[in-house]
């Protein structure tokens, strides 16, 4: 009976995938990209520069700098710890298996849509995050909350557009956020949890499938649940602190793993990107070998791995940056214009070329079917062990943990901001309270049970929720373009001296604090 029911499940979670990751979906996520781009003249590229002074420059300047105490009775977080938590939940265990797997199902190509989807995604995430910060709110306790369901209900009845389709689209993106979060720290905590029991089964001859890796797998689950529990009840100062110090260690550790890996195998760097670029129009056959890839495949593969992994379009991310402290929503923007870049150009990009110049050979040399049918999880550990032994799979048991628990952390937090926006219909504010409380239980829970259960359909349902994400998003974007643009200009011009009204928030109270705050820090620097 269970299991009949199970498959059904996956056959229905099937046919809903195959269509969220289909060619509609990926089409408006490249046109959504494409119109934000002409709208705001290409910013992704003009602007890079001064996305990067502005931001992690200006970042790495200040650690260790003791944080001036703010007198607004805002309870935020600083940039870089908005940002840290925001790249917590895009770097996770998909920017490791989860390239690799691309390139095996799709081939080598798949790595040239997976930057294509990337820069476009840059100004996607920058629209997400100015759109979130110019429409987020401030509740009785002094937290600014933001995210796309809040620019959908607000940023769009601005717009005119009908009360009642307003209202359920930023219902389904905080529904189907809620249920994407807790499927999330599912499929991470499964990932853990299956890594580590497999490592410590041949470090301790314990056999696949018995009782006692059952039981070692119960044993990490709880554990990464207590550790998690400390940090999410702790709210996103917490989150945003220990993210500020994992995720700079942790994505230091791995770049050096790879950049070695990478320049170890350096005559096979300028072939790798040859059999990327061919591959990448769906080349039968390319440099002699890679068989079967048809371009419909490479584009899907590339496409759906670099949305995924970057999150650029869910309205994931943006949900950490409006709880930054920066008054300026063109400022954090910015910042989400480096989170791309570093994620996919830089931390997917290195694992694309440590497995393909590591593995140059068996990718042109056997047929696509065969590749497809490897398993990801496996050949992403060979990786590390074939390059470095046994000192390979400790690394890759502590890196993987580290991406997998940082995204578990992140989305904890937009589970947490989409549970407040589903109850705040709720006049009771202890209501409102339990109600995120109960949800955090639930997610701190089912961290245990997801790392003793089978995998599989968590991760499929799971990838299903993520891309539901993106419709109401996506529409939203397009039809608040207009916004994003005049944002952008206002900022600018005011840059260059312009005496006009700042646009820093949609409501008038706020906008008029914003604009004091703006002032009274620029007087101080006098």
């Amino acid at each position: 009976m269970w299991q009949s029911l199970i498959d059904k499940i996956a056959e229905l979670n099937a046919a809903i995938n195959g269509v969220v990751w289909g060619w509609p979906v990926i089409i408006l996520i490249l046109g959504t990209g494409l119109l934000l781009s002409l709208r705001t003249g290409f910013l992704q590229v003009r602007r890079f520069g001064d996305s990067l002074k502005t931001t992690i420059i200006p970042a790495v300047r200040s650690l260790g700098a003791k944080k001036q105490k703010s007198d607004t009775k805002l309870k935020t977080v600083s940039q870089f710890e908005a940002f840290a938590t925001a790249i917590s939940g895009t770097v996770g265990t998909g920017n490791i298996i989860g390239v690799t797997a691309a390139i095996l199902t799709g081939g080598p190509g798949a790595v040239m849509w997976m930057w294509i989807s990337a820069f476009f995604g840059m100004v996607t995430n920058y629209s997400e995050n100015v759109l979130g910060l110019f429409y987020r709110k401030k509740d009785e306790d002094g937290n600014l909350s933001g995210g796309a369901f809040y620019y959908i209900e607000n940023g769009l009845k601005c717009r005119g557009v009908l009360g009642g389709l307003v209202k359920i689209l930023a219902y389904a993106a905080a529904i189907f956020c809620l249920f994407a979060a807790v499927g999330m720290s599912g499929v991470q905590t499964n990932k853990i949890s299956g890594t580590l029991a497999e490592s410590l089964g041949q470090a301790f001859d314990v056999a696949a499938g018995t009782q006692a890796e059952t039981l070692v797998k119960l044993l990490i689950g709880i554990i990464v649940a207590i550790i998690a529990a400390v940090i999410i009840i702790g709210g996103i100062k917490r989150i945003g602190k220990v993210a500020s110090k994992l995720i700079p260690v942790m994505s230091l550790f791995f770049m050096v793993l790879a950049l070695i890996v990478v320049f170890g195998n350096a005559s096979a760097i300028a072939p790798s990107f040859a059999l990327i670029f061919k591959n990448a129009f769906g080349m039968k056959q390319a440099a002699g070998g890679v068989l079967g890839y048809t371009f419909s495949v490479v584009i899907k593969k590339g496409m759906a791995r670099g949305v995924f992994s970057n999150e650029a379009g869910l309205g994931s991310s943006v949900i950490a940056h409006s709880a930054s402290e920066t008054r300026e929503p063109v400022k954090q923007g910015l910042w989400g214009v480096f989170e791309v870049f570093f994620d996919t150009f830089i931390i997917c990009t290195l694992t694309a070329l440590m497995f393909i110049t590591s593995n140059y050979d068996m990718l042109t040399e056997t047929p696509a079917a065969q590749l497809a049918a490897l398993d990801d999880s496996t050949m992403a550990l060979s990786m590390f062990t074939d390059n470095f032994g046994t000192f390979g799979t400790v690394a890759f048991c502590i890196i993987l943990p580290l991406f997998a628990f940082t995204t578990i952390m992140a989305w904890a937090y937009y589970g947490e901001k989409a549970c407040e926006f589903c109850f705040k219909w709720c006049k009771s504010r202890k209501t409102r309270n339990v109600c995120v409380l109960v949800f955090k239980i639930l997610f701190i829970l089912f961290i245990i049970v997801a790392a003793v259960i089978s995998g599989t359909l968590v991760w499929d349902i799971d990838d299903t929720f993520n891309g539901l994400m993106a419709f109401p998003n996506l529409i939203a974007l397009v039809l608040l373009s207009g916004k994003v643009a005049q944002i952008t200009k206002n900022y600018y011009k005011r840059k260059k001296g312009a005496k006009i009204e700042p646009m820093l928030s949609a409501y008038p109270e706020l906008n008029e604090q914003f604009s004091r705050d703006i002032q009274s820090e620029e007087e101080a620097y006098k």
